[in-house]
């Protein structure tokens, strides 16, 4: 029997992407939909469970949900109720914790009372309370306090920081990554601004779990797509046999085309997990560290989770590093640059001749999405599918 024919969609992937446009095709459009995950668990990066020491843990650093899109909040409600929690993160600058993004807040903590007032007011005069300055366009204003503030901000907090993270120099780095390291005119030390932000009350793995749960979705683990799936001449081949339904392909964009063109470059990152003896460990969800040490951030789960745990807690602190393709690395960010861009069109570009094979998500359009994002994109998709 040809198994092909009882799937009317594949999926490749259950992250974000995959189990929401799955929910949808079998949902809204009544769809058989099989999904194929090579891991062992559901949620991709999103992947959160209990360790060994009883503390709930982000298996692959943080997840803060936000959005401004109700369209998605109320979408991913269905599913979950929501622990209120609005994101507060702190840079360790030589020992002094400051908000993060660098805000009103932290400019007072940085300068002596009357010069920060000062500042504090050309800043408003120029940009606007409210406003989110990139730290490039700062630094280019010719008032010389200013331009204090915005050597003092990417000095300390941008630019050891964003060496590590992406292993290049600022500017080898396409501005829609340096837009998000701005200066915040506001008191406001919340990480995120969008009007919805929480944790999902239970966890995110049980969200996906729910929205997995219909009778027209089936799910394999373990299960490596580039083993079951075949492009050749304009067609799909699925388990050797020809197949004409949709297909939804959520991972590396080079890998599915065996790296032909060369692979694209991404970082990584190595996690190391410690559970300590003591209620907290740190003051925030997370602390970054842009000046002084190998890791980029460090983050407290309990913080994010509300997780009542008296004399114990979990952290992780996170080293990012070049993806090399090994078998124990996970591609996290793609890096933008227009090189990188172009050999990623080289390979979208491959699959123009299937009319029904679409690209969706971080690893397969080499761009990076919030969850948010991600979701709304799934759910336009499968707007577009359904008509």
């Amino acid at each position: 029997m040809n198994k092909s024919k009882i799937y009317d969609c594949l999926v490749v992937g259950c992250g974000m992407a995959g189990t929401t446009i799955a929910r949808e095709l079998a949902e809204r459009a009544g769809k058989k939909v099989l999904i194929l995950e090579m891991r062992d668990h559901i949620g991709g990066n999103a992947y959160d469970f209990m360790n060994e020491n009883g503390v709930f843990v982000h298996r692959f650093g943080p997840h803060i949900f936000h959005t401004d899109s109700k369209r998605v909040f109320d979408y991913l409600s269905r599913f979950t109720q929501w622990r209120n929690y609005s994101h507060e993160v702190v840079g360790d600058i030589h020992g002094k914790l400051l908000p993060i993004p660098f805000n009103l807040n932290s400019l007072h903590l940085t300068f002596e009372s009357c010069k920060a007032r000062r500042l504090e007011q050309k800043l408003i005069d120029i940009y606007g309370f409210g406003s989110k300055v990139p730290i490039l366009d700062l630094r280019r204003q010719p008032d010389a306090e200013l331009a204090e503030v915005a050597d003092f901000v990417y000095n300390n907090i941008f630019l050891h920081y964003t060496q590590k993270q992406w292993g290049l120099s600022p500017d080898e780095i396409d501005s829609l990554v340096t837009a998000r390291v701005p200066v915040y005119i506001s008191y406001d030390n919340r990480y995120f601004q969008d009007t919805y932000q929480g944790i999902p009350a239970q966890s995110y793995t049980s969200l996906f779990e729910r929205i997995l749960k219909h009778p027209n979705i089936e799910l394999h683990l373990n299960s490596e797509a580039r083993r079951r799936l075949r492009l050749e001449s304009g067609k799909v081949f699925f388990d050797g046999c020809p197949f004409n339904g949709t297909v939804i392909y959520t991972g590396p964009a080079d890998e599915l085309f065996d790296c032909q063109y060369g692979r694209l470059p991404y970082r990584t990152l190595d996690f190391i997990f410690e559970t300590h003896n003591i209620t907290w460990y740190q003051p925030k969800g997370t602390v970054n560290y842009p000046v002084d040490r190998e890791y980029t951030r460090i983050t407290e789960f309990k913080h994010l989770t509300g997780q009542a745990l008296d004399g114990r807690t979990t952290i992780v602190k996170e080293y990012p590093r070049s993806y090399t393709g090994a078998d124990n690395e996970t591609p996290y960010y793609p890096i933008q640059n227009q090189q990188n861009i172009t050999l990623y069109e080289r390979y979208r570009k491959l699959t123009d001749e299937l009319p029904q094979f679409h690209l969706l998500g971080r690893l397969a359009e080499y761009k990076y999405y919030n969850m948010d994002g991600i979701v709304k994109k799934a759910l336009e998709l499968a707007d577009t599918l359904i008509k």
